[in-house]
């Protein structure tokens, strides 16, 4: 074969204009759609497997902002119990919000540093120290009957009581396959 016969063949071979291939833009766009559908499909089966039943009745209890009392919704069985003002005591497993504003008191110029503590049982599992803002306090917890949940402050005053608050709301309570 001579060269000056190579140079004559053609680099590719055309094709007719209906047999092309997707461009790499169609390609992407399948490749999107099927992922998709995937992550879809793979998150219905995962949600529809976990071992937990939403709460049929309403558990809601919040306290404040003044009048300071505990306001509780009366399910049966309940699902906390006051203790205590800003204090509780949990009378089911399950999986809770806990959710409330603390409004700092700007004018408080005590010793005491500004310290807002949400704790269960013995252990903190938040806290603030900002007292220039409003601050949103809480998160999604799970609990378990006979534990204790509290909102604690380095003072009484460092708080505007009627603007703070603080409550909880069961979610979803465990089921367990037998």
């Amino acid at each position: 074969m001579s060269l000056s016969h190579m140079e004559n063949m053609p680099l590719s071979h055309s094709s007719p204009q209906a047999a092309q291939r997707p461009s790499w833009k169609q390609w992407l766009l399948y490749s999107a759609i099927v992922i998709l559908l995937l992550l879809c499909s793979f998150g219905t089966l995962v949600l529809t497997s976990l071992p937990l039943k939403t709460a049929n009745e309403p558990c809601v209890a919040k306290f404040g902002p003044l009048p300071s009392k505990w306001q509780m919704a009366s399910p049966e069985p309940p699902c906390v119990n006051k203790v205590a003002d800003w204090k509780l005591r949990i009378l089911q497993n399950g999986l809770y919000l806990i959710y409330g504003q603390v409004d700092p008191n700007t004018t408080y110029k005590e010793v005491a540093p500004f310290e807002v503590r949400l704790c269960k049982n013995e252990d903190i599992i938040q806290t603030l120290t900002d007292n220039s803002k409003i601050q949103t306090i809480g998160g999604t917890y799970e609990l378990h009957a006979g534990d204790i949940i509290n909102l604690l402050f380095n003072s009484e005053h460092q708080v505007l009581k009627n603007s703070t608050y603080w409550g909880i709301l069961l979610l979803a309570k465990p089921q367990f396959i037998s």
